[in-house]
């Protein structure tokens, strides 16, 4: 459980740095205030976190020979279109986050991979792994 809302903090803390950084990707919080914008960035992970899981590892598995023929780099393509989807499911709860276009999605997937590797790399410790 540990691991879990640590990779959750991670995954938040990347995607706010991330709309910093990347101009197309933003999040629109469900209520003015602090608490509702926290709130609403560890939901977009947690959306972010199953869709990568569930959806992400099916496509993943079904376009394994594009992947080797394309030395990985459809992975670019693939994570993009999973932020979009994102973008779609949150929006449909009225909230959550913006993608301005495909080329955005992927950019701000490359910079949200990026650092969360960043991320949790330092804060391995406090997840409970030891490699």
């Amino acid at each position: 459980m540990r691991r879990f809302l640590v990779r959750l903090i991670i995954n938040a803390v990347a995607l706010w740095l991330t709309t910093l950084i990347v101009a197309g990707v933003k999040v629109e919080p469900y209520d003015s205030g602090a608490l509702a914008t926290i709130v609403t960035y560890l939901l977009v992970a947690l959306i972010f976190g199953i869709v990568n899981g569930v959806i992400g590892n099916l496509i993943r598995i079904v376009a394994f020979p594009l992947y080797i023929l394309t030395l990985g780099l459809v992975a670019l393509l693939v994570n993009g279109l999973l932020l979009l989807l994102v973008s779609w499911l949150s929006s449909l709860m009225g909230f959550g986050l913006v993608v301005s276009g495909f080329w955005w999605g992927v950019l701000g997937a490359l910079v949200l991979g990026i650092l969360s590797w960043i991320i949790g790399i330092i804060l391995r410790p406090l997840a409970g792994r030891d490699r």
